[in-house]
């Protein structure tokens, strides 16, 4: 019957090259976060308060995607960081991070929908918002069933496309600041105007600091596709090493070019919703060299960043279902695969729980679906924790079973103190995300109880694994360090 059906069960095929692995890896940081949000967050915090928060989640984004790249070149798996949980701490903390990331994803993927929908309102104002989600999920689901290298090459475009963009504003926005464009350098007053360069007080830098940590979500997802890259040993270590420097320049080259172009109390930032593309700040500084369809370009090209995050939204989330069912934490069904090596009713169920989150509100103005969004948030902090623990403990077991370091395909340089690191403020941020709600005026509870909504969730999961399973703290001498292919 399978093969009438052409479906499998076998492992997934190894169908992403390196080129793949590196856009997806670059891809990952680039996103509405960069093209949009930046101007909100340097009203709030101004140019060195949004400067500094982002350089700190850079750095420790960087450590953790050592850390990641260190055990999935050992043990190159779909599951990723769900299996290294269960291998290296408890299964039931494997269970919990895994159902809640893919959770996050299957609602993630129905806000790049609603997001979708809003970019094509700016040429089209009058369209069906539920006509295009439907055709742009058609799309991406098509992209996702073809193969893993179809979902490659998809992002390998999409990554494109943005890296290309920055670029040359990077280069546009360096010649305005020198004078080479407008014909007067813009020196350092944008820095020294008000109370910048640090705005807002501590309140302000953690909220941009929270906001940061958002923008570079999607950069874990590397290590679910080890499991189909075609030289995880190779590819793996490459991408990883240069996530931080391509951080550096894209992000931190980015804030500062906005910043001493634009001030911080320019009324343009303060509006940087999704659907205000014309107050972009990559639309303003595209206006100041004369580029008349400078709002048009900009709304194209963040409509392929939205489509590149719900690409990547459907990709994690049904390499996770396909991960948890191979280990028995969800029905078999999920490990069934296509002739071209794709988990099949993983992507559909991805896909459909994705489509319904959307329906909850096609506008995106609905308040479940506004609590949805806001509860998934947490979920990709959660899970750059458990990379960090298990990464302590992955070593730690080396160290307690005299297993030489050597035998290591690629070794993170930063241990114990990167783990440490992103333990440290991975944990800030899930304990104070309810810290600007109690810092306002006027608290809103249901907002705040919204942010922590994700906290009890992972408790539920995991104390009913536990219970039912009844599994126990993995002890260091007793976590299987067999090298892996």
């Amino acid at each position: 019957m399978g093969e009438k059906a052409n479906i499998t069960f076998d492992n997934l095929q190894r169908g992403l090259k390196g080129r793949h692995i590196h856009m997806i890896a670059l891809g990952g940081t680039i996103g509405t976060g960069i093209f949009v949000a930046l101007g909100g967050s340097l009203s709030t915090a101004g140019p060195g308060g949004t400067l500094l928060a982002y350089a700190v989640i850079g750095i420790m984004v960087y450590f953790l995607m050592m850390s990641l790249g260190e055990m999935s070149t050992f043990m190159p798996v779909s599951g990723a960081f769900e299996t290294y949980a269960s291998k290296f701490i408890d299964p039931a903390v494997g269970f919990a991070l895994g159902w809640n990331y893919w959770i996050n994803w299957s609602i993630t993927l129905a806000s790049e929908l609603v997001a979708a929908a809003m970019l094509i309102k700016f040429w089209l104002p009058d369209s069906s918002s539920l006509l295009w989600s439907g055709l742009f999920l058609t799309i991406l689901v098509g992209l996702n069933l073809l193969s893993a290298k179809a979902y490659g090459e998809s992002e390998f475009w999409f990554a494109s496309i943005k890296v290309i963009t920055i670029v040359i504003f990077l280069i546009l926005g360096t010649l305005i600041i020198t004078g080479i464009i407008g014909g007067k350098p813009m020196g350092f007053h944008n820095w020294t105007i008000g109370d910048a360069p640090f705005v807002g007080g501590p309140t302000a830098f953690f909220g941009v600091f929270l906001i940061a940590g958002y923008s570079f979500m999607g950069t874990e997802v590397i290590g679910v596709a080890a499991g189909e890259s075609d030289n995880p040993k190779k590819d793996i270590p490459k991408a990883v090493s240069t996530v931080f420097w391509r951080i550096m320049i894209f992000y931190i080259g980015t804030i500062v070019v906005i910043s001493f172009i634009t001030p911080y109390t320019d009324p343009d930032l303060l509006q940087n919703g999704i659907s205000s593309v014309g107050t972009s700040p990559f639309t303003l500084v595209f206006k100041r060299t004369g580029m008349a369809l400078a709002a048009s370009v900009m709304n194209a090209v963040i409509l392929t960043a939205v489509l590149s995050c719900g690409n990547t939204g459907l990709y994690a989330g049904s390499r996770m279902l396909f991960a948890m069912a191979k280990e028995g934490k969800a029905p078999k069904l999920f490990l069934k695969l296509n002739r071209r090596g794709v988990p099949v009713f993983a992507v559909l169920f991805t896909a459909a729980v994705g489509m319904l989150a959307f329906l909850t509100s096609p506008s995106g103005t609905g308040r479940v679906y506004i609590w949805l969004i806001n509860g998934a948030g947490l979920t990709s902090f959660m899970a750059w924790f458990g990379i960090a623990a298990s990464h302590y403990r992955f070593r730690k077991a080396f160290l307690h079973q005299n297993i030489d370091l050597e035998i290591l395909p690629f070794k993170s340089s930063f241990f114990p103190f990167g783990p440490t690191l992103g333990m440290l403020l991975c944990g800030l941020v899930i304990v104070g995300q309810g810290f600007t709600e109690l810092s306002a005026s006027v608290i809103d509870w249901t907002g705040m109880i919204v942010s922590y909504i994700s906290i009890p969730v992972f408790l539920l999961l995991f104390l009913t694994y536990k219970i039912r399973h009844k599994t126990k703290f993995v002890k260091y001498q007793d976590i299987n360090l067999k090298i892996h292919k």
